[in-house]
């Protein structure tokens, strides 16, 4: 679909618009890459300390990896503003969402729903979380 674009016409817009990266577009794009780089890293290398650390010690484990959990489902709450931030024509068209789209939003709930369905004890034994705690 193309859009009429007056203010640059031909080679202004093939070159401004196609040839020249915008800087801060590509700013965005590498500073998103490092997050999913972190995040990986994180349940790659911290979660198998967790394990190897502790392997006897299911409770400890559970707290540490609920700590982590709890500061990744805080940190989501960019789900809302780049929801908000989608043109109305958009929110409710899925099917039209690109990869980044579905990357920052689908996925993202995604991974969220998973780890509040850890905290809830689905499909685990909790040692830690959702347990009574003693009072002596």
């Amino acid at each position: 679909m193309a859009r009429n674009f007056a203010a640059l016409p031909g080679f202004y817009q093939a070159l401004f618009l196609y040839i020249e990266p915008d800087a801060r577009t590509t700013m965005a794009i590498w500073q998103l890459g490092n997050c999913y780089l972190l995040l990986g890293l994180i349940s790659s290398l911290v979660f198998r300390a967790i394990r190897d650390a502790l392997p006897n010690n299911p409770e400890a484990q559970e707290r540490i990896l609920g700590a982590s959990f709890t500061a990744l489902a805080l940190g989501r709450r960019g789900i809302a503003a780049s929801f908000i931030g989608l043109p109305d024509e958009l929110k409710y068209s899925y099917g039209k969402w690109n990869p980044m789209t579905h990357g920052n939003i689908t996925f993202v709930i995604f991974l969220l729903s998973v780890r509040l369905a850890w905290f809830a004890g689905v499909g685990r034994t909790t040692y830690y979380y959702g347990k009574r705690t003693k009072v002596d």
